[in-house]
């Protein structure tokens, strides 16, 4: 079984980095490319996450890296411009798994939620309300719109996820590997400075 756990995993990293799918699409697509029974037991989020940082390794070392520092440069722009509502960066671009190809997911924590849409129509941005993945798993409301990118010359989705300011305690818990699942304006600043150029 671990052996068929890899390989949905590699199969379904190369889905996650070659055509930005996310991991649940990936893993179900793999499952079929893979000509296995639908029913099959799925890896875990972790195993995928460590089967795209090996394929990026392997295939995308000399270009992943300058991807990632474009993507999060776009979104501190984008938290900056929604600092009022406490932003945190999350998913790959928080994680360092992003290619050119990842969406932008962030956080906020609104006392209204109805006044982040007002802050992107006063911005005159074209959002559409959407459903994405909440941080425990659950549906929760979106903001979804492309932003350019000028370093990479391309449009990105970006995800300005709305939640209550009561769910900000919770999403700062440390996940199982002990690492900061999300990370503020400041933590995104330094993730920037402290990188390679």
């Amino acid at each position: 079984m671990d052996t068929l756990s890899s390989e949905i995993a590699a199969t379904a990293a190369r889905m996650v980095v070659e055509e930005g799918l996310e991991y649940g699409p990936a893993k179900r697509r793999a499952v079929k490319q893979l000509g296995l029974p639908s029913r099959s037991k799925l890896p875990a989020n972790d195993l995928i996450e460590e089967a795209v940082r090996e394929y990026i390794t392997l295939f995308c070392a000399d270009t992943q890296p300058g991807e990632l520092r474009a993507l999060r440069e776009l979104a501190l722009t984008w938290m900056d411009r929604m600092a009022v509502f406490r932003p945190y960066l999350g998913g790959s671009v928080w994680h360092g798994t992003a290619t050119r190809l990842s969406d932008i997911y962030i956080q906020m924590f609104c006392d209204d939620s109805k006044s982040a849409e007002i802050a992107l129509i006063d911005k005159h941005v074209d959002y559409q309300p959407t459903t994405v993945q909440g941080l425990h798993g659950e549906p929760v409301e979106a903001l979804s719109f492309s932003s350019l990118c000028p370093e990479l010359r391309e449009h990105v989705g970006v995800h300005l996820m709305v939640y209550d300011l009561d769910d900000l305690r919770g999403a700062l818990r440390a996940d199982p590997k002990g690492r900061t699942p999300r990370g503020d304006i400041t933590a995104v600043r330094r993730l920037l400075h402290d990188a390679p150029p």
